[in-house]
């Protein structure tokens, strides 16, 4: 087709001036979503603000677990929060710096701009709650869970002086009597899920780690004497796992779904270790004799040095030659004379490592491997040394059906296999005085076993029942 030069010029001319029409004309506002409570505003006070201000510790009388209790506001009897009214809300004026520092988060970085900005846009817009309905059931001290059947059982420990059993429950941990006799205190926190418990050295903390999946990671300190939650620390948005305390109680470690592995002052709760050295979750943690280091196993295969003071990954103490792992590792503990280490995981083999390697690396070994033991029914999911280290035992769970043993530690034989165990078994641990064994998974009992001989003692549901709707979880 012949297309004149005029004919060219006057389609070019037509179309410049159409820009210029259109870049002068009024622009139509561009609609921006509105401001979700539970999608933008939640995971903000979940992180910075709901650990000193929830049900088991409310500080200042204010509590931030539920929007009615936000927007309430606290000891100063002034309105947090006014629907449209951002400047006559109280929370606002309480999270915005003044010279560079803010009334709340107390003691922290303040907030940043953008989250500032947007939590004033959630109040601008009516402060509206859209939490499904799913996860809107309010449990507290007041509201605790009601059980129609025990839940899945996913960690238990004893204090360090036999007297108390401290047992996972839903959105609890249970603190029985050791013998399994009585229910004496139910810690009532934020986490749908309590994945790991640990008496700290002295007795008298409780460190529970957990959280809601997707959602929360949580790490709890009760004090143990007034039942008193210390302080609460959100960490990530998933559960975390494997709590441990350092010999001397003065750190707390525990590993993350996000593949870190972190240590917090126990003190107050603040960070003393984040290393990123790991592929998978980090499922289970222990300090070093010294707490000079941190063991860390996870999901993708490997047990992982870390030194404490400068958060340095150290060394792949298992091997990570290809094929020589048969699947991610879930539990870990150190003997409590000397830096050897008993892990255990999908594989099924319990193995102890020494946790120093004293030869240079060479492709193919797994020279810090000291003794590998029977293999297991199916995966491992606990292993635990008794008091002097002569003995550990060890849970598994292969098709629905768990088992657990106990090995004497130098010989490697099997002393025995505990009665009474039915379903997958998640956790095991030796009461303090190594006589007693406590057993809990998937068939929602704790079972108390003889040490020595095996035989059942005890086994009994840890949670009190009556009619609710929460029901058993799986793992």
């Amino acid at each position: 087709m012949f297309v004149s030069r005029c004919s060219i010029f006057a389609l070019a001319f037509t179309w410049a001036i159409g820009s210029a029409l259109a870049a002068d004309a009024p622009k139509e506002p561009v609609p921006t979503a509105a401001i979700s409570y539970f999608r933008d505003i939640r995971p903000i006070f979940q992180v910075h603000c709901q650990g000193c201000h929830q049900p088991a510790k409310a500080m200042g009388e204010y509590v931030m677990t539920d929007l009615a209790s936000l927007a309430k506001g606290g000891e100063s009897e002034q309105k947090a929060v006014v629907p449209g009214k951002p400047d006559e809300s109280h929370l606002i004026a309480q999270i915005t710096p003044k010279d560079g520092k803010a009334e709340m988060p107390r003691e922290k970085e303040p907030l940043t701009a953008d989250q500032i900005q947007r939590i004033r846009q959630w109040i601008v817009e009516g402060a509206q709650d859209d939490t499904p309905l799913s996860v809107r059931d309010v449990i507290n001290n007041e509201h605790p869970p009601v059980y129609e059947a025990s839940p899945v059982l996913t960690a238990l420990d004893f204090s360090p002086d036999d007297t108390l059993l401290a047992v996972s429950g839903y959105h609890e941990t249970l603190l029985l009597k050791a013998d399994g006799s009585e229910l004496v205190a139910r810690l009532i926190g934020q986490s749908e899920r309590v994945e790991s418990v640990a008496f700290s050295p002295d007795g008298k903390s409780l460190a529970v780690a957990g959280g809601s999946p997707g959602r929360l990671g949580e790490v709890q300190v009760w004090d143990v004497e007034s039942r008193k939650l210390k302080y609460s620390l959100s960490v990530t948005y998933d559960t975390v796992y494997g709590v441990s305390w350092s010999g001397d109680g003065t750190k707390i470690a525990f590993g993350c779904a996000d593949n870190t592995l972190r240590a917090i002052d126990a003190a107050n709760g603040k960070q003393v270790v984040y290393q990123g050295a790991h592929s998978d979750w980090v499922l289970d943690t222990v300090f070093s004799k010294d707490a000079t280091y941190l063991i860390s196993v996870s999901r993708d295969r490997s047990m992982k040095l870390v030194e404490v003071a400068t958060q340095r990954f150290v060394d792949n103490i298992t091997s990570i030659t290809p094929g020589a792992l048969k699947g991610g590792l879930a539990a870990v503990d150190r003997h409590p004379t000397k830096d050897e280490l008993l892990i255990g995981g999908a594989d099924g083999i319990p193995k102890i490592y020494q946790m120093l390697r004293t030869k240079a690396r060479v492709i193919g070994d797994d020279f810090n491997l000291i003794k590998a033991y029977e293999v297991m029914p199916g995966r491992i999911y606990d292993a635990r040394f008794n008091s002097d280290g002569s003995r550990f035992v060890v849970s598994s769970s292969l098709d629905g059906t768990g088992e657990v043993r106990v090995y004497e530690t130098d010989s490697g034989k099997l002393l025995h296999k505990l009665e009474g165990q039915h379903g997958a078994v998640y956790a095991v641990t030796f009461s303090t005085s190594g006589k007693v064994i406590a057993s809990a998974g998937f068939d929602c009992l704790v079972r108390l076993n003889d040490a020595d001989t095996g035989k059942l003692i005890k086994e009994f549901s840890p949670v009190p029942a009556g009619a609710t709707k929460v029901a058993a979880t799986g793992k």
